[in-house]
């Protein structure tokens, strides 16, 4: 008896999560999983609620029905036209994997390739001035349970400016509480960078790993939560509003903030431009790629602008008042006195 077919579907899905995006292309797992979760909820879609998704073949994911899953997403689950885009890049990358593979499938991959995606509105982005981080790190209790996890890791984040992924995935091996002190980060695309930190952060740390029963291993997690696994992104956020909420009674300007642990990154970047450090140093300090990424932090220093405008001569000053349209009944003759 001879075995079941293979689909070109499911042949083309195994060597994309298998072989395409973790080893060709290095993608980190964040990425490899949201690429799946993706692709999951469009074959899920596709399929409906009585359909079997291992039975669907290539031709069933048509243009249009991606298009109707893609309006789904907005219109069903709520998601915002940002989170569309992430979906849609997922399959963007599959398609142009599986039309490269397998030459049939060509056409189809080019005319998917081809779905745009939707402009979205950019949000400003939020970040705590150094006040705000002060009163954030005041705001932790040392003598309580946890205490000295949790002020060790905000005052790493603050220092740093280490994406959340980064900070959960540190190691005792990745210290270096000795001068010079420093922390070995894994960033996005396995990018790897050692950062500095200050003595008074190599203090708490040092604190945190010596609270150990033993030697620590060197493998072990530098932030654990209370059951002693390695602390999660959630929990991160968890500990961060915890005590955004607490340090609002210090600093009531933290009340209107939407603050999540990529705040706390882009206040270490807003802290070295203001201290007069030069965009280059901050980049390969944050582990960006491209310094376009590091110049988004000059628009959104809002002192910056405020001295630059105390510097430059007003614009309004002696300005002639244009004369109103309803003054003046010969409309041509009010467009020519513009």
């Amino acid at each position: 008896m001879n075995p079941p077919k293979v689909s070109s579907l499911a042949s083309g899905l195994k060597g994309f999560f298998l072989d395409y995006v973790p080893r060709q292309r290095a993608l980190s797992p964040h990425t490899i999983q949201s690429y799946r979760d993706s692709l999951k909820l469009l074959l899920q879609f596709v399929a409906g609620k009585k359909g079997d998704p291992s039975q669907l073949s290539v031709a069933d994911l048509s243009v249009e029905k991606i298009t109707a899953f893609l309006q789904n997403l907005e219109t069903a689950r709520r998601n915002c036209a940002s989170t569309r885009n992430v979906r849609l890049s997922a399959i963007h990358s599959f398609f142009g994997y599986l039309g490269g593979q397998r030459p049939e499938h060509l056409e189809q991959a080019q005319r998917i390739l081809s779905i745009p995606f939707k402009r979205t509105g950019s949000r400003e982005i939020q970040h705590l001035d150094f006040d705000e981080i002060q009163a954030v790190l005041k705001a932790v209790n040392v003598e309580a349970a946890n205490g000295d996890r949790d002020v060790a890791l905000l005052g790493l984040m603050f220092n740093t400016g280490a994406r959340v992924s980064e900070i959960v995935g540190l190691q005792i091996a990745d210290l270096r509480l000795i001068a010079p002190y420093s922390v070995f980060l894994r960033g996005k695309g396995r990018k790897e960078r050692t950062c500095p930190i200050w003595p008074e952060t190599a203090t708490l740390l040092r604190r945190l790993v010596e609270q150990a029963d033993g030697p620590p291993s060197q493998s072990a997690p530098v932030f654990c939560n209370a059951r002693g696994n390695r602390l999660s992104r959630f929990g991160i956020r968890l500990i961060l509003n915890k005590y955004v909420m607490k340090a609002v009674s210090q600093q009531p300007s933290l009340k209107g903030k939407r603050l999540h642990p990529h705040s706390v990154r882009h206040s270490t970047a807003v802290h070295l431009l203001r201290s007069g450090v030069d965009l280059s140093t901050i980049a390969h300090w944050m582990g960006h790629v491209s310094i376009n990424t590091t110049n988004k932090y000059i628009a959104i220093d809002l002192e910056a602008k405020r001295e630059a405008l105390t510097k430059a001569k007003p614009l309004l000053k002696g300005r002639r008042r244009s004369p109103r349209w309803h003054q003046d009944r010969n409309l041509i003759a009010w467009l020519t006195s513009l």
